[in-house]
């Protein structure tokens, strides 16, 4: 970690333009002076002046009601941090989060099904070598969409199937995404402490859900009908809540999340507007009441205020 270069918008943050430069350069491979790289640097520092423009975000606004589209993404972040624990990346930047998402959990919904299916009614030989098959699909699905590591204790054929959980991943990256600059460092901390959280309560209570015995559950490999459940509920959250933010730059996440109002209707969003432009508006247009303007409605304005430009007055003459 302290060989890593620091990352533009960090360097941004703190002033430091020429060293952001050299940051992305060696991110892009391409010269500092490259009209791509100062083309996005401007994009990340008119972002940054236009968040720190609307104010810093607390804890409280992070979940109150008036915070929009902030808490919304917090809701997602927390949300894909318990079904990627509870479903007991190669793939991300290509296929796309939703799609890699939705594949997982699919995968995942039919591997523990036929686990618990075949645990429950037979004990043979065959059954055990089944259950070693299936179990080896669903650590493929897993470990190409959601990406986690489990193990415990049953019987031999489902020993690496139970918990001590490490996550990375697409969760991780889709919850590191979807925060913008100003939220980002408290929004990630409640959806790891969500993660943790789900963690510890998984690793707690699988036992008494596996084992046989006086104040155990007994469910044995019906438990992976439990597991599998969640699997289907994650298909139906990531379908509902995930956006798809293939190919977006951080700056345009915001625009996808204040302009698309259901995630479904994400793919194939195009975006459209310039922080630059943005931060302009901002500055020579306040909003009155101290309200924060949406970022459509800056836009918008923006928008208005270009297209009047050049045109005549009303008592202006056109010849």
């Amino acid at each position: 970690m302290m060989l890593l270069p620091e990352t533009p918008r960090f360097l941004i943050k703190r002033n430091r333009f020429e060293d952001a430069a050299k940051s992305l350069s060696t991110l892009r491979r391409l010269p500092p002076d490259h009209p791509e790289i100062l083309a996005e640097l401007n994009e990340i520092k008119a972002n940054h002046e236009y968040e720190m423009s609307i104010g810093q975000t607390s804890y409280k606004e992070l979940l109150s009601n008036h915070s929009g589209f902030l808490r919304k993404r917090l809701l997602t972040g927390v949300g894909i941090q318990i079904f990627q624990q509870l479903s007991g990346l190669w793939l991300v930047d290509n296929w796309g989060r939703r799609n890699l998402l939705l594949f997982g959990a699919a995968g995942m919904f039919i591997c523990q099904f036929i686990v618990a299916i075949v645990g429950t009614v037979s004990q043979s030989q065959p059954a055990h070598s089944t259950l070693v098959a299936f179990v080896c699909i669903y650590i493929f699905f897993f470990a190409s969409s959601w990406v986690s590591l489990c193990s415990g204790k049953y019987s031999q054929s489902t020993k690496v199937f139970y918990t001590d959980t490490r996550a990375l991943g697409a969760c991780c990256l889709g919850s590191g995404e979807i925060f913008p600059l100003k939220a980002r460092a408290k929004g990630l901390s409640i959806t790891t402490a969500a993660n943790w959280l789900l963690n510890w309560a998984i690793g707690y209570a699988t036992p008494y859900m596996v084992d046989s015995g006086p104040g155990n559950a007994n469910l044995g490999a019906k438990v992976f009908f439990v597991w599998g459940s969640f699997c289907a509920l994650s298909f139906a959250f990531v379908w509902a809540f995930i956006y798809e933010t293939k190919g977006f730059t951080l700056e345009q996440v915001d625009e996808i999340y204040a302009k698309v109002p259901h995630a479904w209707n994400s793919p194939g969003f195009e975006p459209t507007v310039k922080f630059i432009e943005v931060a302009e508006e901002v500055q020579q247009q306040p909003y009155e009441g101290g309200r924060r303007p949406t970022l459509s409605e800056i836009e918008a304005s923006a928008i208005r205020r270009k297209s009047s430009v050049g045109l005549p007055e009303k008592d202006e003459k056109v010849v």
